[in-house]
């Protein structure tokens, strides 16, 4: 994403080059670091209301380098002056000093480095400065200076000067007299016009004025002949006087976050330009100025309002990194692909339709991000696979016949008993025909029984042969059961249908029966089109079911307002966030958005608005259908073949394929494999010869194939890689097996699986010693045990499993393959799987955790034979709560659950707790439902430790945090804020516990936890 602007544009290779020096390790230099008694390493000082004094050890007058930073200082030890007759380092960092302290004058004579930032500063002393005139560098960033001494001017030996972060209005006219000051950084200060001193600074190589209202440049900043390094970031500029072009060494300029809507002409004389940052800007086209620059190897033009791309950008040949995205470009030039150097190429939020031919030259590619582009050619799919995939692609289609197959996903939503099945049988068949004229007659449905959903079912449905427009309808069912596994099937690029019952219907039940609905459509898929379909309109009065539509559509609408309103708000406080300097934001606990950088302010910044740019595109009004009225019906279908067959809407409709990837897709649903469950990679590349792809070519036919959901490939999964699983259909009726919470139905299931498996026990089965009637009436009673523990608490031995998934499980293998698909989509997990090893003949358990009922269920204890007692008393806790205020993903926690369990040991499953153990450190992960409309959801994960061992209760949740994060990304329009709870609210059993951004650094909050309250 671009939104991280200078922050994330190659830190390490921009970064000043006296900010590296300042942190190398002076080796040749006696050092000296000093910490408060009790202070822990890490710990901020400055936050800790009773930091004790320092006392300075004896025969120090030696020492070179002394670090007192990080403890919580007013004053400086007594002494300090006159015991440290060779400093020429002192480091007071982070620290609570108002002024600087009296005794650093003392030093002045040799000291040479002085860092006083991060602490209180409000005013420096005219004495003190004028004392330090062997200066070279000085740190006074992050403090409260409304104002520089004229004193300063007599540090003429100084070389690097950091006063950003404070409140500076004007620089004194004494500054002009730094004649050897080669680093200054001024950013992040209240300057409104660039200080006319600095002009006089012949040696200045390095400048940052970022994030001053600064709103022009002097025409004679060209004076600065020497500058390398400028940063302008955030300074309200409109324009660049020509002035600017003189400054012939700048290597490194960012322009970032302002005004500007051109450059001047002569910009092209920047001739030893190596990156330039013109990222969110007005420009509406590209600065043909910029295109002489050879030398250029970073470009960043994210964020404008660019509509195309010259064809000679390919004389930036040294061009390593070109961010283009958030624009309004149509298409790229043939010749982009010359640029073969390119490391990184940025391109999402566009409305690129096609990528050029030969794009595969780009191979060295590394950083590609294309989403939100509506791609056709290569498809989605394809693009997002990265480089390679779509140099296969481009190189495939040279090799074989375009081919162009209209196919479009279709999925019918909603409640249970909403009319979803018999709509998609009225849909599907082709009885529908209205009278044309007198004489014809009028095809109606026969008065037979209502189809009964059997779960989830997917249909083909040719919805016009003479286009040869096909449907693939996924008839979702509306079992809550079903919940877990219905978000597999909601992707981009399908025509979402919500059947609402009007029958049943009243405007109290809309959250349930739409808007939730909507919800979780918007947040799996963004920007996703969705018909609202009402059925059983027979059962309705014509004025009620006008009033139920016009309900429908209305709360539609507020919903819609409610949502778009409450993310711009938050956008709001986002901008009033970053409005504030980083300082200020960290003053206080309390603050909005306490210790987040700017970088992850405007990272959330660009998701609010991506969240408000890709809103679901809701179709209207509400169709009111009844499947006994032809007319009524045949109007659904042409509703959804026209909006189909909306380019704009729907361009991955048209989409071309190489015709080598559709002969592969048809050969895997041929017989006699169509019948088979699985295939093996080398049936699969048996295939692929007779599609004429040869083994190098057949990797990103499947690869596309999986992403475009006609098959499943994990080439990521060591156990899944060298199997595809092309029959959808039956993967599909094992799912159902598993969600159907029907007590006798899965019992009946086992009975008819046994069948078979009783006439081969044969001597060795015990039951063959018992009369045939007394066997039937143990195995019934066996298998009724094993149901009631799988209802209650999700567990199944792998023997019952296969049992219950006759006839479609013929051999061991499909089981153990099924199994390990089962996990890989976090279904299930094995709770007593070895590591490297067979079980040894004993029976392998699986535990669905969807299914588990009890609070905290200790049902796995009999199995494992682990004792899972309750969490021992603990000095401090750890927690990390996400909030869902919208929407929670159906099924997430039981997926999570199963996510985990690589992590964890001895771990004991509620149907909202999990507790278990990350090596010796118990952890708990908390779902807690919304109790009212204007409660979130959450989620939360917690450790516990003593204070000394905090940071082991911190290494021991970061894995699950991660891995929770992983699922997440999956819900690209979710959103969800994550936040630290304050340690000692959560001890003192406080209802609401302080809660911190959970997008500070990691280490710093943890430590931030104790004292949220001071």
């Amino acid at each position: 994403m671009a939104g991280t602007d200078s922050g994330n544009l190659k830190t390490v290779r921009l970064w000043r080059d006296a900010a590296l020096r300042a942190r190398k390790l002076r080796s040749n230099l006696r050092q000296l670091t000093l910490s408060a008694a009790g202070g822990s390493p890490g710990a901020d000082q400055i936050d800790s209301p009773d930091a004790p004094q320092l006392v300075l050890p004896a025969n120090i007058g030696d020492i070179e380098v002394l670090n007192l930073g990080n403890n919580g200082l007013e004053e400086v030890p007594d002494g300090l002056g006159s015991a440290l007759g060779s400093l020429r380092v002192l480091v007071l960092r982070r620290n609570r000093f108002a002024r600087l302290p009296p005794a650093v004058a003392e030093l002045g004579h040799h000291l040479t480095e002085l860092d006083v930032s991060h602490n209180r500063l409000s005013v420096l002393g005219a004495e003190v400065v004028s004392a330090l005139r062997e200066l070279r560098k000085l740190n006074l960033s992050h403090n409260q200076l409304p104002a520089m001494p004229a004193q300063l001017g007599a540090l003429v030996h100084l070389e690097e000067l950091d006063v950003s972060f404070n409140r500076l209005t004007h620089l004194p006219d004494s500054f002009s007299c730094l004649s050897h000051l080669r680093t200054l950084d001024v950013d992040h200060n209240q300057l409104t016009a660039f200080p006319r001193q600095l002009l006089q600074l012949a040696a200045l190589e390095e400048l940052d004025v970022s994030s001053n209202r600064l709103r022009g440049l002097p025409e004679d900043i060209s004076a600065l002949r020497a500058l390398k390094i400028l940063w302008l970031s955030g300074a309200e500029l409109g324009t660049l006087p020509s002035g600017f072009c003189e400054l012939a060494s700048l290597e490194s300029l960012m322009l970032d976050n302002n005004g500007l809507q051109a450059l001047p002409a002569q910009f092209s004389r920047l001739q030893r330009l190596k990156m330039l940052n013109l990222s969110s800007n007005l420009f509406e086209e590209f600065p043909a100025a910029l295109l002489p620059l050879a030398g250029l190897e970073e470009l960043y033009l994210s964020r404008n309002q660019l509509t195309s791309v010259p064809s000679l950008i390919s004389g930036l040949s040294r061009l390593l990194t070109l961010w283009l995205d958030n624009n309004r470009i149509r298409y790229l030039p043939d010749s982009i692909v010359e640029l073969t150097g390119l490391e990184e190429l940025v391109l999402q939020g566009n409305q690129i339709a096609v990528l050029p031919d030969n794009f595969g030259q780009l191979s060295r590619v590394g950083l590609w991000k294309i989403k939100d582009n509506p791609l056709i050619q290569p498809p989605y799919e394809v693009c997002m696979k990265g480089i390679p995939y779509i140099a296969a692609y481009q190189k495939e289609l040279a090799h074989s016949q375009p081919a162009v197959q209209p196919r479009l996903k279709l999925l019918l939503m909603g409640h249970k008993a909403a009319g979803k099945t018999l709509l998609c049988h009225c849909l599907t068949e082709d009885r529908v025909e209205v009278s044309q004229g007198e004489g014809e007659k009028e095809k109606s449905y026969p008065a037979s029984p209502p189809p009964v959903s059997k779960g989830i079912e997917v249909t083909s449905w040719t919805a016009d042969a003479s286009r040869g427009l096909r449907f693939i309808v996924y008839d979702l069912a509306g079992d809550e059961s079903y919940e877990v596994i219905q978000p597999f099937f909601l992707s981009p690029g399908a025509l979402y249908v919500l059947v609402v019952n009007l029958a049943t219907y009243e405007p109290l039940r809309f959250p349930t029966t739409v808007g939730s609905f909507l919800h979780r459509v918007g947040a799996r898929v963004p920007h996703a089109v969705v018909c609202i379909v009402g059925t059983h309109a027979d059962l309705c009065g014509e004025q009620e079911l006008e009033e139920k539509c016009l309900d429908i559509h209305r709360q539609i609408a507020l919903q819609e307002k409610r949502d778009a309103e409450g993310l711009s708000r938050l956008a709001q406080v986002v901008d009033e966030a970053l409005a504030r300097d980083f300082e200020l934001r960290s003053a206080s606990p309390h603050a909005a958005y306490y210790g987040v950088s700017d970088k992850n302010l405007r990272r959330r910044k660009a998701h609010f608005q991506y969240l408000l740019n890709h809103r679901l595109q809701i179709l209207s009004p509400v169709l009111p259908v009844s499947c006994r009225d032809p007319c009524q019906l045949k109007r659904l279908r042409d509703k959804l073949l026209s909006v189909a067959e909306h380019r704009e809407i729907f361009p991955n409709l048209h989409r071309v394929l190489p015709r080598s990837w559709q002969v592969l897709e048809e050969l895997h649903f041929q017989p006699p494999q169509a019948q088979r469950l699985w295939l093996s990679w080398w049936d699969s590349a048996r295939l692929g010869l007779q599609a004429g792809l040869t083994e190098d070519r057949l990797q990103s036919a499947l690869s596309y194939l999986h992403e475009s959901g006609k098959l499943l490939y994990f080439e990521d999964s060591p156990a899944l890689k060298e199997h595809v699983f092309h029959n959808l259909s039956r993967l599909i009726d094992i799912l159902n097996v598993f969600f159907q919470r029907d007590p006798s139905l899965l019992l009946h299931k086992l009975l008819l699986g046994t069948n078979g498996e009783a006439e081969g026990e044969g001597e060795s089965s015990p039951l063959m010693a018992l009369p045939a009637p007394s066997q039937d009436t143990l195995r019934a009673t066996q298998l009724h045990h094993y149901v009631e523990g799988f209802l209650l608490h999700g567990l199944l031995p792998a023997h019952v499993i296969r049992l219950l998934l006759k006839p479609h499980v013929q051999a061991q293998q499909d089981l153990q393959l099924l199994l390990e698909l089962l996990e890989k989509m976090g279904l299930c997990y094995c709770l007593n799987k070895p590591k490297g090893k067979p079980l040894n003949g004993s029976t392998a358990w699986y535990k669905f955790p969807c299914y588990v009922q009890n609070e905290v269920p200790h049902a796995e204890a009999w199995i494992n034979g682990t004792n899972l007692a309750g969490q021992s008393f603990v000095a401090e806790q750890l927690q990390i709560e996400y909030s869902f205020p919208f929407t929670f993903p159906p099924g997430l926690f039981a997926r999570y659950s199963v996510q985990i369990n690589s992590h964890v040991v001895h771990r004991s499953d509620g149907k909202l707790q999990i507790f278990a153990y990350r090596g010796k450190v118990p952890v708990v992960v908390s779902y807690r439902p919304a109790k009212g409309v204007l409660q979130p959801d959450t989620l939360s994960i917690a450790s516990h430790a003593s204070l000394p061992n905090i940071w082991t209760a911190w290494q021991a949740i970061t894995p699950l945090v991660e891995e929770l994060n992983v699922l997440l990304q999956e819900w690209p329009g979710l959103h969800y804020t994550v936040h630290i709870l304050c340690s000692k609210c959560l001890k003192r059993g406080s209802p609401n516990p302080h809660a911190f951004p959970g997008d500070t650094d990691a280490f710093s909050a943890c430590w931030r936890l104790f004292w949220c309250q001071i």
